[in-house]
């Protein structure tokens, strides 16, 4: 199933985008479809599901700005790292490391946009001037 959008683009990325696509042998609208897919980031379900951060009440979105990933997962995630580094990955183990890595990003974000939120909203100073 696709989707079809109309979108306003300056003409300085258009001609960009109209250069890289000479160069590839390819039509604008494919390299415009490409970078668009692969600077948007998998998003879980789980994640999706969420509440925006925008309608959630004050001390949840105060909460969220403190959000770590858990301890156990943290380690794990750590653990993972440093055998990947190492070069000594197992196949499962680097499906593990994706989940984790998947968390941690969605986690990132969530406690970022809840940071701009609480500071949008008056909750707290910004972080710096």
């Amino acid at each position: 199933m696709t989707t079809q959008i109309t979108i306003t683009l300056s003409d300085e990325l258009y001609e960009q985008a109209e250069r890289f696509a000479r160069l590839a042998n390819r039509d604008v609208a494919t390299v415009l479809v490409n970078a668009i897919h692969s600077s948007i980031p998998f998003t879980s379900a789980k994640a999706a599901a969420l509440a925006p951060i925008s309608a959630l009440p004050d001390e949840q979105v105060l909460h969220l700005t403190q959000l770590q990933m858990e301890p156990e997962e943290d380690e794990a995630l750590s653990e993972l790292l440093d055998k990947q580094q190492a070069g000594i990955l197992t196949d499962t183990e680097q499906y593990e490391l994706q989940a984790l890595m998947q968390t941690y990003q969605e986690g990132l974000l969530r406690k970022a946009t809840a940071l701009s939120e609480a500071v949008r909203r008056g909750l707290m100073p910004p972080l710096s001037e």
